[in-house]
């Protein structure tokens, strides 16, 4: 009898394993759940990680100006999201803009809505975008003189629908990620 159990317990969790790409990298357990208070660009109001349960969600530090890891980045989540076909309606990405300076709520909304409708453009004030990249340990810097330049982290942070932290996607800024792959992680993780 103790052996059946045994063995019904392992088919059980055998079933509720999902291996990652090799481009995603497992961080359950591993950061802190997501929490921010920020403003959302579309819409002016500040949102916090509350409006956005029941949906996965992307979290990816960027800036408008950014000439090539940010577009890059987002086009490859938009053909992610053309991969993942109806579950992409249970993801929402939040692009945090770095140079708030320069990337005003018009410029911002403007930028976010070239890569679909799941991706949402959130401003903060100095102290929300420096506790929100401690939390995530996001590394990224604004230099004014001599000449302006923005560096960031590239990775964009899942988290489930709870808020939980998931994987990070790595890497997407590249020649050829592994679309299928991604895409069919970020199903798994749209199940309940």
């Amino acid at each position: 009898m103790i052996r059946r159990v045994f063995l019904l317990a392992c088919l059980a969790l055998a079933g509720c394993h999902h291996d990652l790409s090799p481009q995603d990298v497992n961080i359950a357990g591993l950061v802190p759940d997501l929490a921010f208070t920020m403003t959302d660009v579309n819409t002016g109001k500040t949102v916090s990680e509350a409006g956005f349960k029941g949906k996965v969600t992307l979290l990816y530090f960027g800036y408008t100006n950014c000439p090539d890891v940010c577009p890059a980045t987002l086009y490859n989540l938009d053909r992610i999201f053309k991969q993942m076909g109806s579950a992409a309606a249970q993801v929402q990405v939040l692009f945090v803009t770095v140079d708030p300076a320069r990337d005003t709520p018009a410029a911002l909304a403007q930028y976010t809505s070239l890569f679909g409708p799941n991706v949402t453009g959130l401003r903060g004030n100095a102290d929300q975008l420096y506790a929100l990249a401690r939390r995530y340990r996001v590394v990224f810097s604004v230099t004014k003189t001599p000449t302006y330049a923005v560096t960031h982290s590239s990775a964009v942070y899942v988290f489930n629908a709870q808020g939980k932290p998931q994987f990070i996607i790595a890497g997407l800024e590249g020649g050829t990620p592994d679309i299928p792959g991604i895409a069919s992680d970020l199903t798994y993780a749209t199940k309940p």
